[in-house]
């Protein structure tokens, strides 16, 4: 499998396959993935949690060589926060931030929250090829329906699994946490859906996980989006196949060149 990046100079040097739906730029989850694995790298407290990480991207990112650092913000015996940049042509271009903390004795008690069942795992296809960037199956309300259109085209539920079936660097096998911010990507185009298509894009994303996933795939259900004036947020609830791990928060402003480059 092409994978999204190969390593060149102290650098990253894009292939196609790491095109988003917005024209010839990067992927939003490959720009994410890039600076989670940056963050990652520094952090080797394995008791250490990544409980948040948001991306924040500042311009369009050009499919061209990038360069990502990352530096230590602050560590202290319950957290550790890292920051990390992204960089063409000495431009900074995207930034994240992430907030490791430290796993401990879990409370006791019950907790509520919003019931959600997912569709079961989808039927994997004989081959994966460079058609689509990564295997995803999008569910609308009936996990059974299967005519025309885009199931996430109208307004209802929506739900997705995901497998990243490449590597993001040449020759890297994905972390779980990796993993986890490469699938984070999708709220954007899962919550801001309407009957009308997709003319929200990404400024930013946030994912919060409680424990890491467990196994390739990721679950992913929409659970809110609000909208007004071109300026949009939506949330989903992200899974593996044990249950749930985390949130996945979008902000997204209005924009109305979205070119699908084959979504499941």
């Amino acid at each position: 499998m092409t994978p999204y990046f190969v390593s060149s100079d102290g650098g990253f040097v894009p292939n196609e396959i790491a095109h988003g739906g917005w024209g010839p730029t990067l992927g939003g989850q490959v720009v994410g993935g890039l600076l989670a694995r940056a963050v990652e790298v520094l952090v080797t407290d394995e008791k250490l949690q990544p409980a948040r990480f948001t991306v924040e991207i500042l311009r369009r990112v050009a499919s061209a060589p990038v360069r990502v650092s990352a530096s230590v913000v602050r560590s202290g015996a319950r957290m550790q926060s890292v920051d990390a940049a992204m960089t063409q042509d000495g431009e900074l271009v995207a930034r994240a931030s992430a907030l490791y903390l430290r796993r401990g004795t879990q409370p006791e008690g019950e907790f509520w929250t919003t019931s959600i069942d997912l569709p079961p795992l989808p039927e994997e296809p004989a081959d994966f090829d460079d058609t689509v960037p990564m295997f995803i199956r999008p569910f609308g309300p009936d996990p059974e329906w299967s005519g025309p259109g885009f199931p996430w085209q109208q307004s209802g539920p929506r739900y997705a699994w995901l497998r990243e079936v490449r590597d993001l660097v040449a020759g890297e096998e994905l972390s779980p946490f990796v993993r986890a911010a490469l699938a984070v990507d999708v709220t954007s185009s899962m919550t801001n859906f309407s009957s009308a298509g997709l003319a929200f894009i990404n400024a930013d994303y946030t994912l919060a996980l409680s424990r890491l996933p467990v196994g390739p795939y990721i679950g992913m259900a929409a659970v809110t989006h609000t909208s007004a004036d071109g300026v949009a947020t939506g949330s989903a609830t992200l899974y593996d196949t044990s249950g749930p791990i985390g949130t996945g928060l979008s902000t997204a402003v209005a924009n109305f060149n979205f070119s699908p480059n084959g979504s499941g």
